[in-house]
């Protein structure tokens, strides 16, 4: 059951012995998830942010957002989880670069340099999110969502996301379509994923 920036596995069982069907079931979703390995965040109903907030409540971490094209989305897909005020602090959003200057601390030589789009831009915004939200991670992202805005060198659908700490960032740059709903959906459910990684390490 495909999604954007997502897919669901359904498993199912025909015969006559319940018992045995569901030992058959669990042992082929067992071998599915060792091809996998890391692709695979959860089972039932769990969902990227529900299984963000398992880990961020285990690890006693506290989250935060830093969004730009997203819009809040990624916020907002967080909070959907009920209990996540007791890891998420909030979120900036800065479409702006004046605002990502000035409520996220990113550099003016930054943005002028490498553009709003950018590894180092998204870094940035890692570092003054943690910083303004008093948080322990926080994911970052900015892109161009579409369908206008884009460049040769930054076509449609350029993404950036970041998601650190104090002592380590990781990044990721996608390219996703020229569609610019699907693009943020997409995005958004990206950087949530990005996010369960890096606090999961």
């Amino acid at each position: 059951l495909p999604n954007l920036g997502s897919v669901r596995l359904r498993l199912t069982g025909v015969g006559e012995n319940e018992d045995e069907l569901q030992k058959e079931v669990l042992s082929y979703s067992q071998e599915i998830e060792e091809l996998l390995g890391d692709l695979v965040f959860g089972y039932g109903k769990d969902t990227l942010s529900s299984v963000i907030g398992k880990i961020a409540l285990e690890k006693g971490l506290t989250i935060g957002t830093a969004e730009s094209c997203t819009g809040g989305m990624v916020s907002s897909k967080i909070v959907k989880t009920s209990g996540s005020s007791a890891y998420f602090q909030g979120s900036v959003t800065t479409y702006s670069n004046e605002l990502k200057n000035r409520l996220l601390g990113v550099q003016l030589h930054t943005l002028n340099t490498h553009g709003a789009v950018s590894e180092e831009t998204v870094k940035e915004m890692v570092i003054g999110a943690n910083a303004h939200l008093g948080v322990d991670v926080s994911v970052a992202i900015s892109g161009i969502a579409g369908p206008t805005g884009g460049s040769e060198e930054k076509p449609v659908g350029t993404i950036w996301i970041a998601c650190g700490n104090e002592s380590k960032m990781d990044t990721l740059k996608i390219s996703a379509g020229k569609n610019r709903e699907k693009n943020i959906e997409y995005a958004s459910n990206y950087a949530l994923n990005v996010l369960r990684k890096f606090l999961k390490a």
